[in-house]
């Protein structure tokens, strides 16, 4: 395996997180170690990880996991109806599995064993506009997934049963769409989960959260100050670190080092947001995470332009690599995976 140390970066002492009373410091110097895991030729924009065990899935019906500390990857392929060439880009993984969702029709959940590898298809449906982004589980019993438009609003799965059955939200419980409001399947991000609140990022058109604070009960719509209008235009990725503090990105696919308004955070759980590092720090990205550990004060967005670093909730950035990514998914404040167009690694943050 290939190892290549990037970029060491000078960082000052700056202030910590608004309004927070942590000893989080700022570390002086900050650097990443990636560790190729796989050059396949595959395109993988679904990560999760769960118990330091990662799982993936991509094009070409593929699927996989890896250990934090194991060296290698386990990959695996699912065949439905002599098609081996399905586009998985949602994942989601539970005590006892991990399930997969394809974009485009027919939109397919399957279900994958950690005891033994089986697979079981869960769901299926088939229709000219579907198209489903991403998908998340609160815990081992309540999920969820988003798609693209149908009708007049965003298709919302949900499951109560641990992913035996999936049903439809129904479009006069949801807010409707802007005319040309989408979401991207860019990096398995559109949705965030914290307690019972569900913030769901939309694009193209409208940039926006649809937010649920009773667990898809009841949805309101928060504006967000994010570009849009243009056909590659929006919000790309959301995480929240707690149910006050959640941070959004994206831009223009079509205008990459474009660095104005495509990231925004706020502090009041997505009542209101406000732009950061305005026309500063990364340009187009697909994903952005909270570091864990690091009290809600460490970012890390990542994009094909490459991977870029916060020490306070995105005033500065540094960046510590240009090998682009599409997804990134932590197990502790040093170590992840990172996936893109024809590879996946292992990374380790280092700080002095």
């Amino acid at each position: 395996m290939n190892k290549i140390i990037l970029f060491v970066i000078p960082f000052l002492l700056l202030s910590c997180k608004k309004e927070n009373q942590s000893s989080y410091q700022i570390p002086q110097e900050v650097s990443i170690e990636l560790e190729s895991l796989s050059t396949d030729s595959l395109s993988v924009r679904a990560l999760d990880v769960k118990d330091d065990t990662f799982w993936f899935a991509g094009n070409r019906s593929t699927y996989g996991s890896c250990h934090d500390s194991l060296p290698g990857i386990h990959k695996g392929r699912v065949l439905y109806n002599g098609n081996d060439q399905l586009e998985f880009r949602s994942i989601a993984i539970t005590t006892d599995y991990t399930f997969i969702l394809t974009a485009g029709n027919p939109a397919l959940i399957y279900r994958i064993s950690h005891e033994n590898d089986s697979l079981a298809l869960v769901y299926e449906e088939s229709g000219e506009k579907v198209f489903y982004d991403s998908m998340k589980f609160w815990n081992d019993t309540d999920g969820i997934a988003m798609g693209d438009p149908q009708t007049d609003c965003f298709t919302v799965l949900t499951t109560y049963d641990g992913g035996d059955s999936w049903s439809k939200i129904d479009c006069d419980q949801l807010p409707k769409i802007v005319e040309g409001e989408a979401a991207y399947a860019a990096s398995n991000s559109n949705i965030a989960l914290q307690g019972d609140h569900i913030w769901i990022a939309t694009g193209g058109m409208a940039s926006r959260i649809l937010h649920s604070p009773d667990h898809g009960k009841t949805w309101e719509i928060q504006e967000t100050p994010i570009t849009n209008g243009g056909e590659m235009t929006g919000i790309y990725a959301v995480d929240f670190y707690d149910e006050k503090l959640g941070v959004i990105i994206g831009g223009d696919w079509n205008s990459k080092e474009n660095k104005v308004a495509n990231k925004a955070i706020t502090y009041d759980g997505g009542a209101t947001w406000e732009l950061i590092a305005d026309g500063n720090g990364p340009g187009y990205c697909s994903d952005i995470t909270f570091v864990p550990n690091t009290d809600g004060n460490e970012l890390l967005a990542v994009g094909s332009p490459g991977i870029w670093w916060s020490g306070n909730q995105g005033k500065d950035w540094k960046q510590l690599s240009t090998t682009g990514f599409y997804t990134i998914a932590m197990s502790n404040d040093a170590t992840g995976l990172l996936a893109g167009s024809n590879h996946i690694s292992r990374f380790e943050l280092k700080r002095k």
